[in-house]
């Protein structure tokens, strides 16, 4: 526990950017709270975590971090065994435990009709990139926001390599096994199967868990008030 004020890193995921958390910084900015959006590269998940440890040591004082949809691959290998971080909040995230990988745990249940949707680039370094394509991603990635906000998000929107989504988490002891973790997400992702997000949360040991009946996989887009809630009662927990 700590009695200072935790700064939140937030970590978009795949097929976002990190303007995809405006509204939740809005909201959390309005509460005085100290709040950074990283730009997370998809390129690697290791990689990935490096970069996050990187952005967290820059930081002054406790850390809460926060992963949507692939993010949570990144915060749960970067805040193992890390000192600074209090707490963890998986928005419409994987939450994976050692050699678990996106692409596994996505299809353990159904409901994903993500990999339909996906157009595949190949990438000079070798494999190939993932983008959702545009004439599917309002539906499979954002039913609940507007036709134009949608286009925006498709637009902007941030390849991820095959090999970050294969890659299986390195860690032994994933950052959930020993620090306080809350869930939100809603149960009309159709990125990621609610099933998952279900059994997810109840083997970490959540500390909240907010399922949200209609909302999709753009949660921090659709819904950031229920986001900024979930990251408030983390923030409230570890500064009790």
């Amino acid at each position: 526990m700590t009695n200072r004020k935790p700064t939140v890193v937030l970590v978009h995921g795949a097929f976002a950017e990190s303007a995809s958390w405006v509204g939740v910084v809005e909201q959390l900015q309005a509460e005085a709270v100290p709040v950074v959006a990283v730009a997370n590269p998809l390129r690697d998940l290791p990689a990935g975590a490096t970069y996050l440890r990187d952005v967290i040591a820059a930081v002054e004082g406790p850390v809460v971090l926060v992963g949507h949809s692939y993010g949570g691959m990144v915060i749960t290998e970067a805040a193992a065994g890390l000192d600074g971080v209090a707490a963890l909040v998986y928005v419409c995230a994987f939450a994976p435990d050692h050699g678990e990988s996106a692409f596994e745990l996505s299809t353990r249940f159904p409901g994903s009709t993500l990999g339909e949707t996906l157009a595949a680039h190949p990438v000079t370094a070798g494999g190939v990139e993932f983008t959702i394509r545009p004439d599917a991603f309002h539906h499979q990635f954002a039913a609940d926001t507007s036709p134009a906000q949608a286009a925006v998000m498709s637009a902007t929107q941030r390849p991820v390599t095959e090999t970050a989504l294969r890659t299986g988490l390195p860690t032994g002891t994933p950052a959930w096994r020993t620090l306080p973790s809350w869930f939100v997400y809603g149960d009309q992702d159709l990125c990621i199967p609610v099933a998952l997000h279900r059994q997810m949360a109840e083997r970490a040991g959540a500390e909240g868990v907010r399922e949200i009946p209609g909302a999709s996989h753009a949660l921090t887009v659709s819904r950031p008030d229920v986001v900024t809630t979930a990251i408030l009662d983390a923030i409230d927990t570890v500064t009790a």
